[in-house]
């Protein structure tokens, strides 16, 4: 299993804190951002990871394998990182991750590392971890289900009382799964030209054509997304509680 993170983005939403430092690598706490999701697939055993970057790539690279030696690094550069979304970086690893597993992770998350293992141990091939303890509102990425409780609808656009949760933002696919998005995806990038669309919207297409993904509830496990201001004061209390 390979992991993928994305972290191209200039997080113009945090400024001046990312003025001079990419969003993965600003503290909270004693670590920073991308620090703590590298132990967390440390922890679980998982040793070669793709890194998506763009904005102040050569920071976040060196950070990387100035402190991770024994890691496996393979870094992409998506040198349109300040005019497209997180489906053109995703788009440009297809190449490194046809042909294996992976688990793939935004570069903007706090969590516990046992929602990487609740993953890894699912029964289902192709799953995504869910937060359903939180109320939801416009801008998270939600989720509806079928019957089955396989995803019916993922995006933001849904009603948030529609919705069971929040994707939080780290999913795991089989390699039938990589192979089939990589077509999904040179279609939406090179056909259509839709650059600028959150990679959700290829898994929506997937879905639509007959790939069942399924939620798998982080339950009481601490998460959340650093988005704004606000949610970096808010992350130290979710680290805190993490200790």
């Amino acid at each position: 299993m390979k992991a993928v993170i994305l972290a191209a983005g200039v997080a113009s939403r945090l400024r001046p804190l990312t003025n001079n430092t990419p969003k993965c690598l600003l503290k909270v706490g004693e670590k920073s951002i991308l620090e703590r999701t590298i132990d967390n697939l440390i922890k679980n055993n998982i040793s070669e990871v793709i890194v998506v970057t763009g904005f102040l790539r050569k920071m976040i690279e060196d950070f990387l394998t100035q402190n991770y030696p024994n890691l496996s690094f393979t870094f992409i550069y998506n040198e349109k990182y300040d005019s497209t979304n997180n489906i053109y970086s995703l788009w440009l690893a297809k190449s490194e991750v046809r042909g294996y597993e992976i688990l793939l992770m935004d570069s903007d998350i706090i969590f516990d590392s046992r929602i990487i293992g609740q993953l890894l141990s699912s029964k289902y091939d192709n799953c995504l971890a869910l937060r359903s303890t939180e109320a939801l509102g416009k801008e998270e990425i939600k989720c509806l289900l079928n019957e089955d409780g396989s995803i019916k609808e993922i995006g933001k656009t849904m009603e948030p009382q529609e919705a069971v949760g929040e994707s939080i933002g780290i999913e795991k696919f089989s390699k039938d799964l990589v192979l089939r998005l990589s077509t999904i995806l040179d279609r939406k990038i090179l056909d259509e030209k839709n650059v600028n669309v959150f990679y959700e919207a290829a898994f929506q297409d997937a879905i639509d054509s007959g790939t069942k993904i399924y939620p798998v509830d982080v339950e009481d496990y601490k998460c959340m997304e650093i988005d704004t201001a606000e949610d970096f004061e808010t992350a130290a209390s979710v680290v805190s509680e993490l200790l």
